[in-house]
């Protein structure tokens, strides 16, 4: 069920009278749990039973770590748990990849074994519900937290449909407690769900969707189109991926509030970061922090020295990359994330890299603060072709088109609309970094001016979803 559908806004219409009539804490999470289910039942119902798996997995799990006072024991069920998890997540996510990279060595000494492949439907959202879970099993064996006794609030925990299929990735330290109380949305949060639904609405549709248009078509026939415009595509593409996913986060986290629940940003104006490290404190801030956490530290991080230290951070990036799609372009996209990271450490030299929002006082510094942005996009920029790319052969064939570059007659044509959809985004970035809100809608003073705005876009996004179809959220497919 997608987000930006009318079906989507019909379910919610019957989810949240029915969650409000509710009274006990039971009665609403029990509720919520079945909606979660539907919800992404809604798609095949057959994967509810992998989703049923993961939770009452780790449910036992999470149980057994936290009663065993013996190392080897607790290690042993932390295995299990990794090993049912990652199991299911490999089988279905890479078992073709890892089959067909072994048919194409073989091939080359005359081995044939095309047999290896099978048909396999991949579920959506599987690798950021099976991280969500994971997160709950490795935190309980380092004694971070306690489990939950409550099997209905855990299956809640792990099927929540605001964030279950694209994230952002919860931490159980964050969302449990909150579902251990009764669910009852303030006032604020609710003027702020709706501020969060229609903004992040727009992003995806009136931005996202829109320029999203454009690059499958170009992406899809790249033999047929010159240098200039194929440039074209992939900066429409940064700004594609970031309008559809930062707008999904916005509408997941607007949903939540609604049933009264506070769920993580995903997203802090990534493309304003003057540095790589800072964009990726920004930019899907749930993966890039549970990454760090859970792999990157337990690799040893920082800790063993500047080669170990960069060779982390490349394995980090690398299976962050194969994370996103069983693809060698995704291990492409990873690693040169994860050498753009190495070679800012070289060049701080063991300072600290800076971050936050900043307002420089001189034209030194703006001038300075400014030429970082631009250098960090371009690097983003180059990247975003591997994740773009259908397949090898495309990325290839893109390289081939722009080395030889040409230009065409529609070039201004072509930097006009670029310019209409970058400065979109970036105004309603540069709203939200000056005002340290994505709710900055609500400091409008004049209340009726500020829900007219509002209620037009809405409106606006309405008519266009109605005459448009819809296009799938592009983390779906992760």
């Amino acid at each position: 069920m997608l987000f930006n559908s009318f079906i989507f806004f019909l379910f919610l219409g019957v989810v949240l009278p029915i969650f409000f009539s509710l009274r006990t804490k039971t009665q609403k999470n029990t509720f919520l749990v079945l909606a979660s289910y539907f919800f992404y039942g809604y798609w095949d119902w057959r994967f509810c039973g992998l989703l049923m798996i993961s939770t009452l997995t780790d449910y036992v799990i999470g149980q057994a770590i936290h009663n065993s006072n013996r190392e080897r024991v607790r290690k042993m069920y932390l295995v299990v748990s990794l090993l049912v998890n990652l199991g299911i997540l490999g089988f279905f996510k890479y078992f073709n990849f890892f089959a067909e990279s072994f048919q194409h060595a073989f091939r080359m000494f005359g081995a044939e074994l095309d047999y290896l492949h099978l048909h396999i439907i991949l579920p959506v959202g599987i690798s950021f519900y099976t991280f969500q879970t994971l997160s709950y099993s490795i935190d309980i064996y380092r004694r971070k937290i306690a489990p939950t006794r409550n099997l209905i609030d855990f299956a809640l925990f792990v099927s929540f449909f605001p964030q279950l299929v694209a994230g952002p990735i919860e931490r159980a330290a964050n969302l449990l407690p909150q579902l251990s109380r009764r669910l009852h949305p303030s006032r604020e949060q609710t003027q702020k769900g709706v501020v969060l639904i229609v903004s992040g609405l727009f992003r995806k549709v009136m931005i996202g969707d829109a320029a999203g248009k454009y690059v499958d078509h170009i992406f899809g026939n790249v033999h047929l189109y010159r240098s200039d415009e194929l440039i074209f595509a992939l900066v429409l593409f940064s700004v594609q991926i970031y309008a559809d996913f930062s707008g999904y986060s916005h509408m997941a986290r607007g949903v939540a509030k609604l049933l009264g629940v506070e769920i993580i940003k995903n997203f802090e104006q990534p493309y304003l970061s003057a540095n790589i490290t800072e964009f990726w404190r920004r930019w899907h801030i749930s993966l890039s922090s549970w990454l760090k956490d859970y792999l990157y530290l337990s690799l040893g991080g920082n800790r063993r020295g500047r080669l170990l230290t960069y060779r982390n951070l490349m394995v980090t990036m690398l299976l962050g990359g194969l994370w996103h799609g069983a693809s060698w372009n995704f291990v492409v996209w990873g690693g040169l994330h994860g050498l753009y990271l190495a070679l800012h450490k070289v060049l701080l030299r063991g300072r600290k890299p800076a971050t936050g929002n900043r307002s420089p006082k001189t034209f030194a510094g703006w001038s300075r603060f400014l030429a970082g942005i631009v250098f960090t996009q371009m690097l983003v920029l180059i990247t975003w072709l591997f994740f773009r790319s259908a397949s090898w052969d495309t990325t290839m064939l893109y390289l081939e088109q722009l080395i030889q570059f040409q230009t065409g007659e529609y070039t201004l044509q072509l930097l006009g609309i670029m310019a209409g959809f970058v400065s979109m985004v970036l105004l309603l970035d540069v709203l939200e970094y000056r005002s340290g809100k994505h709710t900055f809608m609500l400091q409008l003073a004049n209340a009726p001016f500020r829900w007219g705005i509002l209620a037009a876009a809405f409106g606006i996004t309405l008519v266009y979803m109605f005459i448009s179809d819809p296009l799938p959220f592009i983390y779906f497919q992760f």
